[in-house]
């Protein structure tokens, strides 16, 4: 349930968290409200949000002729039928301020954290039947765990529901667990659910396979060898580097955005009706909705889920990602910039040396790899 940005940053943050614990704990502690409150709570706001149109009639004319008379132009305003003009307001989450300022002012000071017991609650779950479900197909398959994954994410697909439903709504008095919905919603979701959970899987599993592929895995355990080795295998690396990246990129923007918004959407279709939206909200998404009341199904489904998100939304998501992840690239930056000086104040010249050492060690051992043709 966590956000996009998380498949993408968070391998690069255990790998910190192993190699540092002490620091690296801290680090963690401070990503998370990141990108819980920003890339979850604020995105999933921003996924459904219609911003609200205010109408006003247009009358008068003025004349086109600088030298025609005023009374003339009186008598073409009073023939002149007024003009509607639909003028949109600007949306709440197209700032982290607003968005906040408005969660805080709707539903008090821990509003950015809202639904954040249901995560934990869902987090656990998925990961024991994940786990589960891998012990009990008896293949020895790299596709098994992400596979176990998808079907864990499908048979819980009630309460991620409940979370959207907690998010995008006012204050309730009644506890998450009430509000769950019942079966007939689960049969509703899982289409959508079982669609972003693969893109989730996909967008973790490509960007791995080839990053092991390509034999990077080595290289990131052995990083003050790059310096040891020649210019084009150095060059290589790079190369390779940069299209593990491009992939983790792509795949995040081309499959796990859209199918994380066309499911929020879809839940989003699902609020009960006594339940008012914390933000501007369709509820007939466009039209694509038709109620039950007058012969519709009251559902909204996959596809219009997706079409009826207007392009200027799009764009306004994917800058909340885009915020997000910089977000959390600058906060890893800082800590280690400040572990790296906390270290060279304490050990001094010790310090280079060690690293030195380290990186002609490195060096052997990748040369080894990847000899330089004489």
């Amino acid at each position: 349930m966590s956000g996009v940005v998380s498949h993408i940053v968070r391998r690069g943050l255990e790998a910190t968290h192993e190699r540092y614990k002490s620091a690296g704990s801290d680090v963690v502690n401070f990503q998370l409200p990141i990108e819980y409150t920003y890339g979850s709570v604020v995105a999933t706001l921003a996924m459904v949000e219609s911003p609200t149109a205010t109408a006003y009639f247009k009358t008068g004319a003025v004349s086109d002729e600088a030298n025609e008379p005023l009374i003339l132009a009186d008598e073409k305003a009073s023939t002149k039928e007024p003009e509607l003009l639909l003028v949109k307001a600007r949306p709440i989450t197209a700032k982290f301020r607003t968005t906040i300022q408005h969660l805080r002012a709707r539903a008090g000071p821990f509003s950015r954290f809202r639904g954040l017991q249901v995560v934990l609650i869902y987090g656990l779950l998925h990961t024991t039947l994940t786990t589960v479900l891998v012990g009990l197909i008896p293949v020895d398959n790299l596709v098994v765990p992400y596979l176990s994954a998808v079907i864990s994410a499908v048979l819980l697909a009630r309460l991620p529901l409940t979370w959207t439903h907690v998010v995008i709504s006012e204050p309730s008095d009644k506890k998450w667990y009430r509000r769950r919905p019942g079966f007939k919603s689960w049969v509703h979701i899982a289409p959508a659910t079982a669609i972003w959970a693969t893109a989730e899987q996909l967008t973790v599993a490509l960007p791995h396979v080839l990053f092991q592929a390509f034999g990077l895995d080595f290289v990131a355990q052995h990083p003050g060898a790059i310096g040891k080795i020649d210019e084009a295998s150095r060059n290589m690396i790079v190369g390779q580097s940069f299209a593990v990246f491009a992939v983790a990129v792509g795949t995040a923007l081309l499959i796990l955005i859209p199918a994380t918004v066309t499911l929020r959407r879809v839940q989003a279709s699902l609020l009960p009706e006594d339940d008012e939206a914390i933000v501007p909200f369709d509820r007939t998404f466009g039209g694509k909705v038709v109620p039950e009341i007058v012969g519709g199904s009251g559902k909204l489904g996959i596809i219009d889920a997706w079409r009826s998100f207007e392009w200027a939304a799009r764009f306004r998501v994917v800058k909340v990602y885009v915020k997000v992840f910089t977000m959390q690239t600058g906060l890893t930056l800082l800590f280690a910039g400040v572990l790296f000086a906390e270290l060279q104040l304490i050990m001094g010249e010790e310090l280079q040396k060690m690293i030195m050492v380290q990186a002609s060690q490195n060096g052997e051992i990748l040369y080894e790899i990847r000899p330089v043709d004489n």
